[in-house]
């Protein structure tokens, strides 16, 4: 599989990630909600840091997809997939990240 780095911006913070051409999309839809998510946060809740704000904003979106999935036609195998595509650029990003802040 083909991929591209792509730069994101979360709460400020450039990213590199890379991705598929098929992913691009919708791992951009991702991030712009998850900025959003970790914005609205951060100024609703008082709360400074980084990852506090990242695991708030995390258990509201799961939240959400829980409530919103139809009962039937939830295919979590791919949930999973998903859920561990995210965690392994969270992984990714975060440790480079709190280097580069020290």
């Amino acid at each position: 599989m083909d991929t591209e780095t792509i730069i994101v911006t979360i709460m400020g913070r450039e990213f590199r990630i890379n991705c598929s051409e098929k992913e691009r999309e919708g791992l951009l839809l991702a991030v712009s909600y998850l900025n959003k998510k970790m914005l609205q946060i951060k100024n609703e809740r008082k709360i400074v840091g980084t990852e506090q704000i990242a695991i708030v904003a995390a258990l509201h979106m799961t939240h959400e997809l829980l409530t919103m999935r139809p009962a039937k036609s939830f295919d979590m195998s791919e949930f999973k997939r998903k859920i561990k595509f995210i965690e392994d650029k969270l992984d990714e990003l975060l440790p480079k990240k709190e280097k580069e802040d020290q």
